[in-house]
């Protein structure tokens, strides 16, 4: 797993049939001190996250499986909204 601040929307008119019904973010990874990690990426949001808040996400085969649709073309999908974090 992965934390993230959510950055903005992405609105996609035309999709993959299995993203349709999707609320697709842009999440910039971040480390625990809040510090960009890399470029934004584009997430499948599972959990009703909003822009600003600190999310949880997973990369790979693990964001497909987090979505009930199992045949989606999803390489990130935020999993978790933050509270706080402790180091």
């Amino acid at each position: 797993m992965e934390i993230g601040i959510v950055v903005g929307r992405l609105t996609a008119t035309r999709k993959d049939e299995n993203l349709v019904g999707t609320k697709l973010l842009i999440t910039q990874p971040i480390d625990v001190d809040g510090s960009h990690r890399s470029h934004p990426i584009v997430t499948v949001d599972t959990v009703g996250a909003g822009v600003g808040e600190k999310v949880i996400y997973v990369l790979g085969s693990t964001a497909t499986n987090a979505t009930p649709k199992k045949n989606a073309p999803i390489d990130a999908a935020i999993v978790g909204i933050i509270d706080s974090i402790d180091c």
